[in-house]
Parts: structure tokens; sequence; C-alpha cells
């Protein structure tokens, strides 16, 4: 049974009125030109922050969210956040990321739900865009950040640091302004989405528009209980199988009934009662229109649209890859296959977990292992300028943290552009050129 008393919301998003909590906001001077040859207006992007920007910027850090993540990265559940960071273990005192020595930077992605720019914001006429928010593309996004980084005065980011989703943005930072990466830490992503990724989605995009709550995506004035929380939730079940393991889910779950339950009497098994659980507190914080958008967003993730070793030639920035050995959603191979396209990336460093995908939210303290790794090697820092307790003292399989690693050089940088919906799209800047 949940725990949460009430039928949940038309949306979980965040909306005005509700506490600001940490939150800060940017909104871009200018409409916003997006890849399917659209605008999107009056845009704003929420974020959060941690420690003080140096007087040379030297010391930004962008971290990046995956998909039902949000800007509160690191600090408890307080009003305006209905959960803790999700990553509070890497940011602070003593951490990878202290913001005694770093200036760490978490926008909510633009699309989210938790404050950013996304299908339960006002449209320009005042009612939510629902069913007339526009397609977006990770490269939509990160363009939006780059207008972020600008008005933060941050020419360069020190390191970009993302997971799955979140790595597909750091990617395309990279690639797409190499010179404003110093910089990245990819983990447990890819440089284009698979088919199998893809057709993961599929049975979840179809359970959200098949709810008769989803009304077409104009949703967000039914009363409570009259939303598409069925869809969303049954959307959630399915992709968090993908995000664990299989033999994971049989060490805690077996063939195990819910206690006190029975499948033959109308009751559930153990598995099947997790799985709810985490359907449930979904739907109570999060937006199926946004889920939508966002999963449409990283089924369009292809760095170098088709032409992928070019794409990760780009790159400049310092590189470590990570992977999960047993990610069975975005696999080790895809990783490897970043490391060995990317150059100077070195050798994959491995993760080994039980937990799947996931892995990289609960293994804190190898997560924590390879930043400390990439932050001791960027030039100027030593491990002396990061807290001992921030480099976990471990080892992640592949090569030790300690290891100096073979960086790329400075090579010129080449012309690179995508032709779409007759329009010639510079990479370096949001608007058409052509």
């Amino acid at each position: 049974m949940s725990r949460h008393k009430g039928p949940p919301p038309a949306t979980g998003a965040w909306q005005e009125g509700d506490p600001p909590g940490r939150r800060q906001w940017v909104t871009l001077r200018c409409p916003l030109w997006l890849e399917v040859n659209a605008c999107l207006p009056d845009v704003r992007l929420a974020y959060e922050t941690w420690g003080t920007l140096a007087e040379d910027r030297s010391n930004a850090v962008l971290v990046l969210h995956a998909l039902t993540g949000d800007s509160h990265v690191t600090g408890p559940a307080e009003p305006g956040h209905p959960t803790p960071g999700w990553w509070r273990e890497l940011i602070g005192p003593g951490r990878a990321l202290d913001p005694a020595s770093w200036y760490v930077v978490a926008p909510n992605v633009l699309g989210g739900c938790q404050g950013s720019t996304g299908p339960s914001s006002p449209a320009p006429d005042g009612r939510p865009w629902g069913s007339r928010f526009p397609i977006l593309t990770i490269r939509d996004q990160v363009a939006a950040e780059v207008i972020l980084a600008d008005t933060l005065g941050i020419a360069s980011w020190a390191v970009v640091v993302g997971g799955s989703m979140g790595g597909m943005r750091a990617l395309e930072w990279s690639v797409g302004y190499p010179d404003r990466v110093n910089a990245q830490f990819l983990l447990a992503c890819t440089a284009a989405s698979s088919a199998e990724q893809i057709a993961w989605t599929v049975p979840q995009l179809h359970a959200i528009r098949a709810d008769t709550g989803w009304q077409g995506g104009d949703y967000y004035d039914a009363r409570p209980g009259d939303g598409p929380h069925r869809g969303l939730g049954v959307a959630r079940r399915i992709a968090h199988v993908t995000y664990r393991s299989e033999p994971e889910l049989a060490a805690r779950f077996g063939r195990d009934h819910q206690d006190g339950e029975h499948p033959w009497e109308g009751g559930r098994y153990a598995v099947e009662s997790y799985l709810d659980h985490h359907a449930d507190k979904l739907v109570r914080r999060f937006d199926a229109g946004s889920y939508v958008t966002l999963t449409e967003a990283m089924n369009s993730h292809d760095i170098g649209r088709g032409g992928t070793a070019a794409a990760l030639r780009r790159v400049r920035a310092r590189t470590l890859v990570a992977g999960i050995d047993s990610d069975r959603l975005y696999p080790l191979a895809q990783q490897e296959r970043l490391a060995v396209g990317i150059p100077g990336a070195g050798s994959v460093r491995v993760i080994t977990s039980p937990y799947g995908h996931d892995a990289f939210l609960i293994e804190a303290e190898q997560v924590g292992a390879c930043l400390g790794e990439l932050l001791a090697a960027i030039p100027g820092r030593s491990l002396g300028d990061i807290h001992p307790a921030s480099a976990h003292r471990g080892q992640v399989r592949g090569q030790p943290m300690r290891a100096v690693l073979a960086w790329p050089t400075r090579a010129p940088c080449h012309e690179w552009a995508t032709s779409r919906a007759q329009h010639t799209y510079d990479l370096l800047s949001i608007n058409p050129i052509g």
C-alpha cells in the first residue's frame, strides 16, 4: 500500500506560488530556436548553486541531471524540494565537489517540471503549454544551458558532469562547444540512443498517452486523481525494471509474496509492490508531459547525427568515461565506444555494482573516486586541493584513482554543422545562419 494519502495531483510539477526552495532563475533574453525549426519564447531555467565563483571564473562545475532528476543535487527535502538531493554524497565539505574549492551549478533541464520551462509551464497566453509544447532535442536543451552560462559570466566550465541523460547533455556540450568545456565526466551514457533503448521507451509513452486522464496532453486543470497518473505510473514501472539488474531483483525479492498478501487472492508479489512504490512516488513529484518530452529528447540523442566518429573527435576536453558492469539499459560496450572515440579519454572506468543503471546514483564511493581522479588531473590543481575524504581512498576497476591520464592536445577547431529543414545551425550558436 502507498504511504501517501489521497489521490495524486494532476501533475507533480513545481508551479508558480509553490515555495522556491533553493532555486534561482534565468530568463532567456530572446526566443530559443529549436531543431524542429520552431522557436520557444519566454524560456527560463531554474538552477541551484553551491560555493563561490572564483574571480577568474576557473572553478565552475556544471552538474547535469538524469530523466526524472532536477536541480536539487544536494540538500534535504524541504519546502519547494519534495525529495532530498539525488547526488548529495558528491557535493559538500570534504566531498569530491567541495564548495570550498568549486562553484557548482545544477540547472533543471529545459522541458523539465521543477522550475524550468516545460509542458506544465505557462505559455504566452497564460495557460499551460500542454499539447502545444514543441519537441525538444538534447542539443536544444544544451543551447539553453549555454545561455545560462553566459548569464552567469562563465565562458568555460572547469568540469561538466553527467550520468544517463545528464551524460548525453555533457557530451553535447563538449562536442558542440569544445572551447567551453575543459574537462568532462561521462557516466552511464552513450553517443546515440540505440534501437533497444528507444524500444524500451515506446510502451512507456503509449501507456501515458493511452491514459484517459492524458487528454491529449492538456490535463493541467484536472482534479486530483483525474490526471494521467496511471499511465505515468506504468511508464515508471517499465523504466524502473531497466534501471536495475536481474540478479539484484532475484536476490532482493525472488518469488516472495508481499507481506500479508497472496497473488492467488488478489495480492501482489514483493517485486510488484516494489514497483508500485516507485510509481506512486514519481507521480506525486513529476509531470507526465515532462516525462514524454524528456523521453523523446533522449530518443533523439545522436551526437553526430550519423557521423559519430567525426563528432567525438571534436572533443577537446579532458575526458573520463565510466560505466557500470551490470547496466542492461546503457551497457558497458557503449561507454567503451565513447572512450575509444574521444581523443585521449583512455580506458573506461568500470563501476562494479549489482544495482544496474541506477548504480550511477547509488555507488557514491566509486563514482566519487572517478570524479576525484578527474578533478585531481586538472592543471593547477592537485589532490591537495581536494579534501582527502573526497577521494574515498578507493579504486575503480580500470585504473587506480591516482593514475596520470593522457589528455588530448588542443587541436585546431574544425567547423561542424548540421543541415535540417532548410536551415543550417552553427553548433556555436542557437540562431539560424542560412
